[in-house]
Formats: structure tokens, C-alpha cells, sequence
């Protein structure tokens, strides 16, 4: 069994509140969740603004094939324009 995590930090473009926030970071992660077969939850920033920081994980037995599950979920938020992946951190257990 192979774990692949992900932890993504974003910011987050068109909030001036913590409603607004957790408005596109729950629309996000419903979306993702819809799309890959993946766990994924607001593990920190909960009390910031416009700052989120997600993690993203998947159980496999390969892990370049977990690894493309992850690099696919990367490339689905970098493409919403609501927000900016400013870093992110990828670990195979």
C-alpha cells in the first residue's frame, strides 16, 4: 500500500471575509472530490482570509500512479482563476 500527500497552500483572490473564503475553498474541494478519487480537507490558515492551506491524499499500489492523481488535482486548482497555488508539497509513504 502506497500513501501520496499533498499539502497545497493558496491564496486566495476575491475574499474580503471568512464567509467569502470558505465559499471557494468548500466549492473547491466539492469539486475535486467529484472529479478523483482522493481524500482532501482545509488542514490550516482556517482563521485567514485570503490564505488556505488544503491537503490532498491517495492510497494506491503504484506511486507513480498516486503521483499522477496528485499532479492532475494540482493542475485542476491551478486552473481555477479564484485562486494561486504558492506552494505545495508532495510525500509517497
Amino acid at each position: 500500500m502506497i500513501v501520496v500527500a499533498c499539502e497545497i497552500r493558496l491564496m486566495i483572490y476575491g475574499s474580503s471575509s471568512l464567509k467569502d473564503k470558505r465559499k471557494i475553498v468548500k466549492s473547491i474541494i466539492g469539486r475535486i472530490k467529484s472529479r478523483f478519487n482522493v481524500s482532501i480537507a482545509e488542514v490550516e490558515l482556517n482563521d485567514s482570509w485570503n490564505m488556505a492551506t488544503i491537503g490532498v491524499a491517495c492510497v494506491t499500489n503504484d506511486s507513480n500512479h498516486g503521483n499522477d492523481i496528485i499532479q492532475n488535482v494540482i493542475k485542476f486548482i491551478d486552473g481555477d482563476s479564484r485562486v494561486e497555488i504558492t506552494n505545495y508539497n508532495i510525500q509517497i509513504m
